[in-house]
C-alpha cells in the first residue's frame, strides 16, 4: 500500500482520479467511451458525466491488463494455476509465476506487493468516485446511483480478492490520508460483513441492463451473482442458494460447450473486452503454444488425470501439442489470439455455470440434496456426462468441487480457492508440491506494508 498511501498525501485525491482516467486508459477503446478533447481540472471530473464514465472504466482495464484479473502473467489465472496444481512453469527466464510454482514466496516478493497495491490503488479511485459524485449537482440521481453502484462493486470486489489472498486486511472507504495511513487489518468475517454490505448496496443502485449492451459493465444480475459468491464462502448458505436462484431464473443457459466463451454467449454475466476491436483475450496469448516443450507453462499431468472419461471440456476447451515423443497440453478455452484480426472473445469475469455450482453447494450445505444434484447434473450434461451417481451429503459436496475443478481451470484461481474454503488445500497440494506447509495457504502481506504501518503487523504466519 505504499503507492496507496503516497496517493493518498496529495491534496486533492481529484488531481489522482483525473491523471487514472486521461492519462492512463481514456485513449483506450475498452467501453468506447468518448474522450473528452479538453485538460480537465481536477473539480472538474466530477462536474462531467463522461469524466466520471472514464474514471470508471480505467479501473475495469486496469484489471484486465494488469493486476488480479488479468490474463497476463501477474494474473490469477496464471499465478494461482501455478500455485496449485493446474499448471507447470517451463520458462527459462524469471517470470512473476515463478516463485509461485516452485514455493518460495517470501514477504519481499515484487508480484505480492504488486497485486496488494493494484488493488488498494483501484480502491481508492472507487472511493474518490463515490466521494465525488455524492450529493452533486451535475449528475442526474439516476447517474449518482449508477456511478455509486459501479464504484461499491468494484470496492466490494476487491476486497473479496485481497481478503481471501491475504487473510485479515483493511477495508478502505475513504480517500482520507488521516484516516488511512494508520489503517489496522480487520478480521476475514468483519470483512465478509463490509463486502456484503457494499454488494446489497450496489444491487439496489446498479441498473437492470449493463448499458455497454456487451456485459462489461456490471449491471445488477453481475453483482447479484457476485454475491451469492461472497455469501457461500462466508458460509450463509441459504441467502448463497436464494441469491443465485436469482441469477439463473434472469440469465440463459449457453448449451454449446464451443459458444460459452465467446463474446456473445448468453450466460456471461461480466466480462472484459479488449483495448481494442482488432484484438483478442489476453489469457489466449499467454496460455496457447504449438510447439514443446511450453515455452512458458501448460497443464499439468495430475489436472489432465482429473476429467472423466468422456468429458467434452477436455475436448472443446484443452489444446494438445507433441512433438512426436512427448504431449503437453494448454488452456484452449480462449482460442484467438491477441494479434487475430476482429474481438470474437471476451475474457469471463462471471459466468453462469458459476452460479448454478453455488446453488448446487449452498443446497447441499442445507439438506436438499435432490435440487444440489439437479444443479449439478445441469453443468455435467452440458458437458456430455451421465448425471452425478453421488448420493449421500458429502459425497455430493466431493462431486461439485470436482465439477468446479474441471469447469474454472485457469480462471481466476478458482481451485486455490475452493481447495482453501473447503479445508482441502494441505491433501491437494502437500503430495504435489514440494514444500508446501499448511501457512502456504496465505500470501504474506508485502514486508514495506508492515515497515511503512506497524499497525498491518503481525505477519501472517510462515513468512
Amino acid at each position: 500500500m505504499k503507492a496507496l498511501y503516497k496517493l493518498l498525501k496529495t491534496k486533492s485525491p481529484i488531481i489522482w482520479i483525473l491523471i487514472l482516467a486521461f492519462f492512463t486508459f481514456s485513449c483506450e477503446d475498452f467501453l468506447e467511451v468518448d474522450t473528452p478533447s479538453y485538460l480537465l481540472d481536477g473539480e472538474a471530473l466530477f462536474h462531467d458525466p463522461k469524466t466520471v464514465e472514464a474514471a470508471i472504466v480505467g479501473i475495469y482495464a486496469q484489471l484486465r491488463s494488469n493486476i488480479l484479473l488479468t490474463g497476463e502473467p501477474q494474473g490469477l489465472n496464471v499465478l494461482m494455476g501455478t500455485y496449485t496444481d493446474e499448471l507447470d512453469y517451463y520458462s527459462p527466464y524469471r517470470l512473476p509465476e515463478e516463485d509461485f510454482n516452485k514455493n518460495r514466496i517470501l514477504a519481499s516478493n515484487a508480484t505480492v506487493a504488486e497485486i496488494w497495491n493494484g488493488c488498494y490503488n483501484q480502491i481508492y479511485a472507487a472511493n474518490a468516485i463515490l466521494e465525488g459524485v455524492t450529493d452533486s449537482l451535475y449528475f442526474t440521481p439516476e447517474e449518482i446511483e449508477h456511478f455509486q453502484g459501479e464504484a461499491l462493486f468494484i470496492r466490494a470486489l476487491l476486497h473479496f480478492y485481497l481478503v481471501n489472498l491475504y487473510g485479515e486486511i483493511p477495508y478502505i472507504t475513504t480517500t482520507n490520508y488521516l484516516v488511512n495511513k494508520d489503517v489496522s487489518r480487520a478480521p476475514v468475517n468483519e470483512v465478509y460483513l463490509k463486502v456484503i454490505s457494499d454488494l446489497e448496496n450496489a444491487r439496489l443502485l446498479l441498473p437492470e441492463l449493463d448499458p455497454s449492451g456487451e456485459k462489461v459493465r456490471p449491471n445488477r444480475i453481475a453483482a447479484t451473482a457476485l454475491l451469492a459468491r461472497v455469501n457461500l464462502y462466508a458460509e450463509n448458505w441459504q441467502a448463497a442458494a436464494d441469491l443465485s436462484t436469482i441469477v439463473i431464473e434472469n440469465t440463459p443457459w449457453e448449451p454449446n460447450l464451443e459458444n460459452v466463451f465467446l463474446k456473445e454467449s448468453v450466460s456471461t454475466i461480466w466480462q472484459f473486452k479488449p483495448q481494442s476491436d482488432q484484438q483478442n483475450t489476453l489469457e489466449a496469448q499467454n496460455f496457447l503454444f504449438d510447439s514443446g516443450p511450453p515455452p512458458e507453462r501448460a497443464l499439468t499431468s495430475v489436472f489432465m488425470n482429473a476429467f472423466e472419461a468422456g468429458d467434452l471440456r477436455r475436448e472443446f476447451w484443452i489444446g494438445e501439442v507433441s512433438d512426436g515423443v512427448e504431449n503437453w497440453y494448454h488452456p484452449f478455452k480462449y482460442k484467438l489470439r491477441i494479434g487475430d484480426i476482429g474481438s470474437a472473445e471476451y475474457s469471463k469475469v462471471i459466468r453462469l455455470a458459476e452460479v448454478y455450482l453455488i446453488r448446487a453447494e449452498a443446497k447441499a450445505k442445507i439438506g436438499d440434496l435432490p435440487a444440489a444434484k439437479a444443479d449439478l447434473d445441469i453443468i455435467r450434461q452440458r458437458a456430455g456426462l451421465n448425471p452425478v451417481s453421488a448420493t449421500s451429503q458429502q459425497e455430493i459436496l466431493q462431486a461439485i468441487l470436482q465439477e468446479r475443478r474441471v469447469e474454472f481451470f485457469t480462471e481466476h484461481g478458482h481451485r486455490f480457492f475452493d481447495l482453501k474454503r473447503t479445508d482441502n488445500l494441505d491433501a491437494a497440494l502437500g503430495v504435489f508440491k514440494s514444500g508446501w506447509n499448511s501457512t502456504d495457504r496465505l500470501l504474506p502481506i508485502p514486508e514495506k506494508e508492515i515497515l511503512l504501518n506497524p499497525n498491518m503487523q503481525p505477519q501472517n504466519p510462515g513468512y
